[in-house]
């Protein structure tokens, strides 16, 4: 075996639990990390992870540093940056699996390179619980609902052999292979919008860790509950560390599963895993779920194109509060409460009628912890188009989601501070006060606030009206 290993990092930035780290750095006297910045993958696409991926590149470096492993960063396309490498480097590469269809097409490239050109690699388990190819129906065929999905993998997690992982042993000496690397700082985007983030997250593998030891010991007792009340710290906030690799699933899963005896805040959590699987298990089953409706009588749907709703929609001005303070909380701070995301959704397709890959393409640029699988997923299960979906005749009023899970109005008057003083009666819907209510708190709706660009009543008899064409040949 070689001396020298690479080990190419790509949503895996963590020490912990970290396979292909830890066979290189037990097997290799030196290793060093490479990261592989495609600009295409990111540039107008995913801005707001630019933010995240230059701050993970930061704090993952000082964590491998204190290892004596360099963290090279590369810009440019993964197949020709990896045909650099040699035979006559004498060098082994090691990866974790990413279990997107596209990227898992690109891997099967490069391995079928190194392949050719006599050049040692191995990879591992990306960061699932299974591999997706693991769970079948008996009859072999993948699963499309997911509790029989999750009741089938979950099974199958707890029976196989739990993954043995060597502690990474500091190297002797430190060992760089590129001659010209970039600089994590070169990776951010051009808008300085990403600066506020700061203000709310911190980056790196131990506040993963931070925010799991909080989620154990202070909210999965109650997880089942608070996880729908956008103005409380009910969530884990753990998902943008979960798709950048800060941590990984397994880590999760086997806390939540010391709890004893699980509750159903616990439970609930875990499901949460659950439908991460499934949404990976449907992209790579299914690929054309990435590009279109699951079901393609969606094909034939009537949908609307509006600019000017559209926008309204992006910059948190429809006029009913609880879908416009989860656009700017999104905005603001790269993520939106998972309760709200399902209200924003549906808003988007069914009071607007406007296409969900719009909202699909407007999420992924803005959220931080944008996921292929699990963004095209929820957003085919709000559309009612996608696989164990939401019936599109489903239809969420916006007005009474937000009494429901924000009563007080708190999570309004947070992020849509010109409402602050809207009495509680009328936060969710401001327009039915009266003028000179609205003249006395200088909360003039139209003026001040937007009035609502569609009525509730009509766009939902629109929304089914519309739906009706699909049962028509």
């Amino acid at each position: 075996m070689s001396s020298k290993a690479i080990v190419w990092i790509r949503e895996d930035f963590r020490i912990h639990h970290n396979q292909a780290l830890s066979y290189a750095a037990q097997n290799h006297d030196q290793v060093t990390a490479l990261y592989i910045y495609n600009p295409k993958n990111f540039i107008g696409k995913r801005e707001a992870q630019q933010w995240w991926l230059s701050k993970s590149l930061q704090s993952f470096d000082d964590d491998l540093s204190k290892l004596n492993i360099n963290l090279e960063i590369q810009s440019g396309n993964e197949i020709d940056v990896l045909s650099n490498i040699k035979k006559s480097d004498d060098l082994t590469i090691y990866w974790n699996k990413v279990y997107e269809p596209d990227v898992i097409a690109m891997g099967k490239k490069i391995r079928d390179n190194f392949i050719k050109n006599e050049i040692n690699f191995k990879y591992f388990k990306g960061n699932t619980l299974n591999e997706f190819q693991d769970v079948k129906k008996n009859d072999g065929t993948p699963f499309k609902v997911f509790t029989p999905f999750w009741r089938t993998a979950e099974q199958i997690y707890l029976n196989s052999v739990p993954t043995k992982i060597s502690k990474i042993q500091k190297k002797d000496k430190k060992f760089t292979y590129f001659k010209k690397n970039i600089s994590p700082t070169d990776i951010l985007p051009k808008k300085k919008w990403y600066k506020k983030f700061e203000k709310y997250w911190e980056v790196s593998e131990s506040i993963s860790h931070n925010y799991l030891k909080n989620l154990i010991n202070e909210k999965i007792k109650d997880y089942g509950t608070n996880r729908d009340i956008p103005s409380v710290q009910g969530t884990s906030k753990l998902s943008p560390y979960i798709k950048h690799g800060q941590i990984h699933v397994e880590t999760i899963w086997n806390k939540c599963r010391e709890i004893k005896p699980i509750n159903i805040g616990t439970r609930k959590y875990i499901n949460e895993l659950g439908w991460r699987e499934f949404s990976h298990s449907l992209i790579n089953y299914f690929p054309e779920i990435l590009k279109g409706n699951l079901r393609k009588e969606f094909d034939r749907f009537p949908w609307v194109k509006n600019d000017k709703f559209l926008k309204a929609w992006k910059t948190g001005m429809t006029g009913y509060p609880i879908v416009d303070a989860g656009m700017r909380e999104l905005f603001e701070t790269g993520w939106m409460h998972n309760r709200v995301r399902m209200v924003v959704g549906s808003f988007l397709v069914k009071h607007l009628r406007i296409n969900w890959q719009e909202g699909e393409k407007y999420f992924r640029n803005c959220l931080l912890d944008f996921n292929e699988a699990n963004n095209v997923a929820q957003w085919q299960w709000v559309a009612g188009c996608g696989a164990d979906a939401a019936p599109y005749f489903r239809i969420f009023n916006p007005i009474l989601q937000g009494e429901k899970f924000d009563k007080e109005g708190l999570y309004v008057k947070k992020w849509v501070p010109e409402l602050s003083k809207v009495p509680n009666k009328f936060i969710h819907k401001p327009w039915e006060m009266e003028l000179k209510y609205q003249q006395a708190i200088k909360t003039i709706i139209g003026k001040d606030y937007p009035a609502p660009i569609v009525v509730h009543e009509q766009a939902r008899v629109a929304a089914l009206e519309a739906f009706k064409t699909l049962k028509k040949k």
